[in-house]
């Protein structure tokens, strides 16, 4: 995936005039147009002639292996969501990553879905068609949460804003499903698509997305370790209030042990009881342990 990665980034080095600027405004545009197309249509709606299908590709239909891209996504509120989405992302991804590396991605993605439904349906038998390129824009939703996690959104009608990686949890979920739904049912074939889409999101972003994994995991550490840090205090500070006084290291307390005299130490970070068999012997508490 490294390999792959830099050979793509020296190839948008070496040609930066590659590539449309403001891709997205176009497929954006072309989507809306088919979309109103098909609901003043009274026959043949016009996305039943760009769908990509292999068998009337071989036909002689060439024309099936680009314009599925203009296919719209979904209808109604979904669509617009859709359109605001895939244009709002795709034109931030264009200029985080420049205009050549991102027709790099897009248009990876749509010959890696035209590649993988060919074979598929070679070795199937079976027509593996795709209705619209909505696999590959929400792979992109999962670029755009990786190099940008703490983006936040408002999603119409929820007026709360909702952070770009929780959004690529749900993003997970439903490539999860398009994956194991076929599978599942016997027709495994149909998951080709979907994994077509991630592979190509991978390849672009495999160093940021292995960056972003560990970047959670300190995360987790870190709240991890505050909260114990804060749970010890608040218990101490209970023991306190209460009038029991246990020892940090040896566990006794003023109540099992009423000869022993107990102490706060005021060298160690917090607050730390110890018994007089320990106030000055102990290791000191710093702000690094909990």
């Amino acid at each position: 995936m490294n390999k792959l990665n830099r050979a793509i980034d020296r190839f948008c080095i070496l040609h930066p005039n590659f590539g449309i600027p403001n891709l997205m405004l176009y497929i954006v545009l072309g989507n809306v147009a088919v979309y109103l197309l098909d609901m003043f249509s009274r026959g043949v709606t016009l996305s039943g002639l760009l769908y990509f299908s292999p068998a009337l590709v071989l036909q002689g239909q060439l024309w099936r292996i680009i314009t599925f891209v203009f296919v719209p996504g979904g209808s109604g509120l979904l669509f617009l969501l859709y359109c605001y989405f895939t244009y709002s992302m795709g034109r931030t991804l264009e200029q985080q990553w420049g205009t050549a590396k991102f027709t790099c991605y897009y248009l990876g993605g749509v010959i890696l879905t035209v590649i993988g439904a060919f074979a598929v349906s070679l070795l199937a038998r079976v027509s593996v068609d795709v209705y619209s390129a909505s696999e590959v824009t929400f792979a992109m939703f999962l670029a755009f949460a990786v190099l940008f996690p703490d983006a936040t959104f408002v999603l119409f009608p929820i007026p709360i804003p909702i952070r770009a990686k929780y959004i690529a949890y749900f993003d997970l979920a439903y490539f999860a499903f398009m994956i194991l739904s076929p599978i599942l049912q016997g027709m495994w074939y149909y998951c080709t698509v979907p994994l077509m889409a991630l592979l190509n999101v991978c390849v672009m972003i495999w160093p940021d997305m292995a960056s972003f994994l560990k970047l959670e995991r300190t995360r987790s550490r870190q709240a991890t370790h505050f909260h114990n840090t804060t749970a010890n205090a608040r218990r101490q500070a209970q023991q306190a209030n209460a009038g029991v006084r246990r020892c940090a290291v040896c566990g006794r307390t003023n109540l099992t042990n009423p000869e022993l005299d107990f102490r706060y130490c005021s060298r160690c970070a917090g607050y730390h009881c110890f018994c007089s068999d320990h106030i000055f012997s102990h290791v000191h508490f710093t702000d690094d342990q909990p």
